[in-house]
């Protein structure tokens, strides 16, 4: 689909065209989602520029992400998308920019995008050229980012409590569900870790930006990019700070497995060591000789059980008072 958009009195405002129609002169960004074969050729007769296959997207070479061919910018950024879902996804979006025109070419429709949309059109002012479009779809981009190192970031105040915290139900302490925590940190991971390809494509796609644009950028679109380009660095840290700390939770609650099934453990031979000692005893006074001592006695039932709980009792307080229970 093709939608272009051209500047109006309070910001951009949608051209509405049939798919056969030229690209209107006033046309300031043209926004590829899954174009087709036909719409691609429009845009390149139209522009003269050459619009990337999902292919040639997807590739991971700077070189093949960050270029200029014929007096176009051409700028593939890597951003988080579906994060609403069970299964986030990084999708590949290109800029191509060139002279008063930008084009996006994308085959996913992130929340970024449909913000900075709504908001252009009711706001001309950041939105009045090609490279303040560029500039504030990337602010979008990285604000989005922000809401998934903020999301991270809580989920692991949640499991760090879980993990090192004690929790009571009915005056009574309960071990977490380590299954669940050991799920959210796995998700919190994979959040990370796409955000932190997606900061390193944008530190890239900035950097070029600054050094190799083709005409003279605005100085409050420059600007914008100065202040863009800290922040994505700032995030980076605080993302790489993050990442870390969730390996350490991983490993705080990989060991705090690793005690519930010892402490489990110690129970099943506590009790082993419990038992052990009164069935063999009742295994000697129930053997099948003819002279067994006490066997004619009245007493001696009850002295061979006698013994046989003093040898269970004495190592349980034996073990209480070295603190081994």
């Amino acid at each position: 689909m093709l939608t272009v958009y051209s500047l109006g009195q309070q910001g951009l405002k949608r051209i509405e065209r049939t798919p056969e129609a030229p690209i209107d002169e006033d046309a300031i960004w043209l926004d590829l989602v899954e174009p087709t074969v036909d719409e691609e050729r429009l845009v390149e007769a139209r522009l003269g520029v050459e619009v990337p296959t999902r292919e040639e997207m997807r590739e991971i070479e700077s070189s093949s992400r960050l270029y200029e061919e014929g007096g176009a910018l051409y700028l593939t950024a890597t951003i988080v998308t579906k994060l609403d879902s069970d299964l986030p996804e990084n999708a590949q979006v290109t800029f191509i920019l060139k002279g008063s025109r930008l084009v996006t070419n994308r085959y996913a429709d992130p929340l970024p995008f449909r913000r900075y949309i709504a908001y252009a059109e009711r706001h001309v002012t950041g939105c009045n050229s090609a490279p303040a479009i560029l500039v504030g779809l990337m602010e979008s981009i990285v604000n989005r980012i922000a809401d998934v190192i903020e999301r991270v970031s809580s989920d692991m105040d949640l499991s760090s409590a879980d993990v090192f915290g004690t929790r009571r139900i009915n005056q009574r302490s309960v071990s977490p569900d380590f299954r669940k925590v050991l799920e959210r940190v796995g998700q919190s991971g994979e959040l990370i870790a796409k955000a932190r390809e997606s900061l390193a494509s944008l530190s890239r796609l900035l950097a070029f930006v600054e050094q190799q644009a083709v005409d003279p950028l605005p100085q409050d679109v420059r600007v914008r990019l100065q202040t863009l380009t800290k922040d994505v660095v700032a995030m980076s840290d605080h993302a790489s700070f993050l990442g870390t700390n969730l390996n350490f939770i991983l490993d705080a609650t990989l060991g705090m497995i690793n005690i519930d099934q010892n402490n489990i453990l110690k129970i099943f031979s506590v009790v082993t060591v419990f038992l052990l000692p009164p069935s063999v005893i009742g295994g000697i006074f129930g053997m099948n000789f003819a002279h067994i001592p006490t066997l004619d006695a009245p007493w001696g039932f009850w002295a061979a059980l006698a013994l046989m709980v003093a040898s269970a009792v004495l190592p349980w307080l034996w073990f209480k008072r070295k603190g081994w229970l």
